[in-house]
């Protein structure tokens, strides 16, 4: 089985698209198990339309063929058992998957066979790592039933178990569950239904809102990296037809790619909901969906992520300029002195109270502590300088600092609306979509993206983001984007041309002893890059968050 990871180092971007492709390497190939719509609104004409925006290589199996327009389903039959596991026999001999969709399988037997098949796979030396979107079609958009009692079984006890991301709407969740539809209007029972679907083996679960009625569309999303609500405005049409699946197929193209499942489910949202925007009647009923390349890029498809459905906080205050500039991280009030008398006007103060502190190992008394960030603050505001002190918010508020950075660790602890109130700035740290999404929710000041580059500062799971991922946050957030992790003076000059509104500097500043001529080489290289080409922004970033190798041959 293909690399994702070499497909992503060594592909070439396309010139008419912006995605990663690899003239001599087979794309990321990706299986859909599922039915034949005639009326070609969803089923195995979806998905394939789904798996074409994200440049991957579709294959087909199909289980059930229906007879079926934009009015309604007229048949369905399942396909003979031996015919589907000669379809997945003759895939798997040449074109072996890093995901396999599954949507309406037809049949009891039609499921034994693709679950047998997903084990076998699993079990080779190549295919450990396969991922498996399970789509529970219950009912056809038109309302036909698709599935009987037998088959609902089945799923509950051999299919789900082995799903690296369920994907059902509402109904489907409470059908699934053998509940009243009507309690999944409670946001609660909601969040309960995916505790109870991941209590039967599978790794990730997000139910759905679009068959909510709702001003936003709120998903509930439960996966081993995060929890939360996913929201974008609702979409109102009556032309949806095939929305779940180019959902489910497009987190299954995600996966393929080599997201996490948490990263992949945020990005099948921003896809579906602009294929739902691009439906369009074709018959008399309810028109398909229409998957576009391009969604990755439109800031508006970018959802909030929050542990609530309640309406979003107020945003924090605005930074005064946009522009941040060089920003210099320190460790104490002696050196963010020093790197504004060189000229440097964005300024961190990190003290970090543990043994394992980058900066600084010893610990400070709270008396000293709040010493440090009070003098810091009289030093910044002589000179008008925005110093953000990272993490001690309350000192940040008593002191009357500009404003105040936190990691993704720290935000629960936080207490952001006292913060707002005090008129403080928020800088949030991110390093993957979820947390985007996360910070994106609380609408902060600026957002830090990174490591842009390798780091020796701290351990920490992400693998570098790279200038095309900078570039693509840059041009995606409506937040000034800080670029953070491993910045010399050339890499402060690509960032600047990526869109960094600052570049946050470390140890190549606060281990000189020459700091003057340092900042004096970052600004000039800075000045330079913002007078230079832009540079281009692919369509989707690259993973920064390991896949989970989770992804297990027998239930648990």
């Amino acid at each position: 089985m293909k690399s994702t990871d070499e497909v992503q180092r060594t592909g070439h971007a396309d010139e008419s698209t912006g995605m990663k492709t690899d003239r001599a390497r087979p794309r990321p190939i990706v299986w859909s198990i599922a039915g034949s719509d005639s009326g070609a609104g969803a089923g195995i004409q979806a998905d394939l339309r789904a798996f074409d925006i994200f440049d991957v290589h579709g294959c087909t199996a199909i289980a059930a063929i229906t007879a079926q327009n934009s009015v309604g389903v007229t048949r369905m039959e399942p396909v003979a058992t031996g015919l589907l596991d000669a379809q997945l026999a003759a895939l798997a001999s040449d074109l072996p998957p890093q995901a396999i969709k599954t949507g309406m399988l037809g049949s009891v037997e039609n499921l034994r066979c693709v679950v047998a098949w997903v084990d076998r796979l699993r079990d080779s030396d190549e295919g450990e790592g396969v991922g498996l979107v399970v789509d529970p079609v219950w009912r056809a958009s038109t309302g036909a039933t698709l599935v009987d009692e037998a088959l609902r079984r089945a799923m509950l006890t051999e299919l789900i178990p082995r799903a690296t991301v369920l994907t059902p709407n509402r109904a489907e969740a409470a059908w699934l569950l053998g509940w009243d539809a009507r309690v999944m209007d409670e946001a609660g029972r909601v969040e309960a239904a995916a505790a109870a679907l991941r209590a039967l083996g599978a790794e990730a679960v997000v139910i759905t809102g679009g068959d909510a009625e709702t001003a936003r569309s709120f998903d509930w999303m439960s996966t081993l990296e995060t929890r939360g609500w996913l929201s974008l405005p609702r979409v109102h049409t009556p032309h949806h037809h095939g929305s779940g699946c180019v959902f489910a197929a497009s987190t299954a193209a995600a996966l393929a790619l080599g997201f996490c499942t948490a990263d992949a489910i945020i990005i099948a949202k921003m896809s579906a909901t602009q294929a739902v925007r691009g439906g369009r009647a074709a018959g008399q009923g309810a028109g398909a969906v229409r998957p576009r390349r391009g969604f990755g890029l439109q800031p508006d498809l970018l959802p909030s992520l929050s542990d609530t459905t309640a309406d979003p906080a107020p945003a924090f205050a605005p930074v005064a300029n946009q522009q941040l500039g060089l920003y210099v991280i320190v460790d104490s009030a002696e050196a963010v002195e020093r790197v504004l008398k060189a000229g440097v006007r964005t300024v961190q103060l990190r003290i970090k109270q543990d043994a394992d502190a980058s900066l600084r190992a010893e610990q400070l008394s709270p008396a000293e502590l709040s010493h440090e960030v009070r003098r810091s603050v009289q030093a910044a505001r002589a000179v008008d300088a925005q110093l953000f002190v990272n993490d001690h918010w309350q000192l940040a508020i008593e002191h009357g600092a500009y404003g105040v950075h936190l990691g993704q660790e720290d935000v629960a602890d936080a207490d952001l609306a006292a913060i707002r109130r005090a008129g403080l700035r928020l800088g949030l740290s991110t390093h993957c979509y979820w947390e985007v999404s996360r910070a994106h929710a609380l609408t902060p000041s600026y957002i830090a993206c990174g490591p842009i580059h390798p780091t020796t500062t701290k351990a920490m799971p992400w693998l570098p983001q790279g200038a095309g991922n900078l570039a693509y946050w840059c041009r995606v957030l409506r937040e000034p984007v800080v670029a953070i992790a491993g910045m010399d003076a050339a890499r402060a000059h690509e960032a600047v041309r990526c869109g960094a509104a600052g570049v946050a500097v470390l140890r190549g500043v606060a281990q000189t002893s020459d700091p003057e001529r340092v900042i004096g080489s970052y600004a000039q290289a800075m000045q330079a890059g913002a007078e230079a080409e832009p540079l281009p922004a692919p369509e989707l970033p690259r993973r920064t968050f390991p896949a989970s190798t989770s992804r297990r041959t027998t239930p648990r």
